[in-house]
């Protein structure tokens, strides 16, 4: 009998579950309407109505439906306990990325996360966001709401 050759190192592949998403932000957001109580859907469709405010909403992972305002002084996301969206999860760093306001709406950076940061499945370091986008850091998915212009 032979012996089973033995690897001399080993890997692992941390999956992050990306998904499929739809062509259209827009579609995106309101399937994800859809499946709301009348009363959180009038809440998250004042805040699409607005250019000066925006909102995330967590549609997959721990906190299912948690809601985040975003003002122009932007927020911070990370692990990081004094981030303003804390994401409590090894695969989200510390200060894991921003979300700013500027003159052509909100966008998106990563700033120098471990895991990187999607947005609708695309690995970004810096994007302007449409209301609709999905955005994925570490396991958790992310819905992003603002004015639709």
């Amino acid at each position: 009998m032979q012996a089973e050759p033995t690897q001399s190192e080993l890997t692992t592949t941390l999956h992050l579950g990306l998904r499929q998403v739809s062509d259209s932000p827009a579609g995106v957001l309101d399937e994800y309407l859809a499946t709301l109580p009348a009363h959180d859907r009038s809440i998250i469709e004042e805040i699409a109505a607005s250019n000066e405010k925006a909102m995330v909403v967590i549609n997959r992972g721990s906190n299912l439906g948690s809601r985040f305002l975003i003002t122009s002084e932007g927020v911070t996301i990370g692990r990081s306990a004094s981030s303003d969206i804390f994401l409590d999860d090894v695969t989200v760093s510390r200060k894991h990325a921003v979300i700013e306001k500027g003159a052509t709406g909100f966008s998106l950076k990563d700033t120098g996360s471990l895991n990187g940061t999607y947005v609708n499945s695309q690995v970004v370091v810096e994007k302007n966001l449409l209301s609709g986008d999905q955005i994925q850091i570490g396991k958790f998915h992310l819905l992003f709401v603002s004015g639709r212009k």
